[in-house]
């Protein structure tokens, strides 16, 4: 307890604005610096407190990959972005059909095979 009361708030100061220039060169607040702040997919602005609903998204998906120009980057709202990896989701259970080739039929049952004999035999 050598610390005096006066020091104390100058040392919260101190530690408030290495944080923030700790916080300033992360990712997120580089591209909030590089960019306007809009949904680059629906178009959303944002300002003041709504600003934290706009997040960066790595356009190739690696959150290792950050460039100092933020090409890697793109900031979209909260949904969008969500929109955005549910889309990758959604094809990785889906598969790919490879060029050129052919996708197999989901099922071989055919339902209606052998209904316009049926139908003929009616008339």
């Amino acid at each position: 307890m050598s610390q005096k009361k006066t020091d104390r708030p100058d040392q919260i100061i101190a530690e408030a604005r290495h944080d923030r220039e700790l916080r300033e060169k992360t990712y997120r607040e580089r591209a909030l610096k590089l960019f306007p702040w809009i949904c680059a997919r629906c178009g959303r602005e944002f300002t003041g407190k709504r600003v934290r609903e706009l997040t960066v998204h790595h356009k190739d998906h690696n959150h290792d990959n950050n460039p100092p120009d933020g090409s890697n980057w793109e900031l979209l709202c909260l949904y969008c972005h969500d929109n955005e990896h549910s889309r990758d989701q959604v094809a990785e259970w889906y598969g790919e059909v490879t060029p050129g080739g052919e996708q197999e039929p989901p099922s071989t049952h055919r339902p209606f095979a052998g209904l316009d004999a049926l139908l003929k035999d009616k008339k």
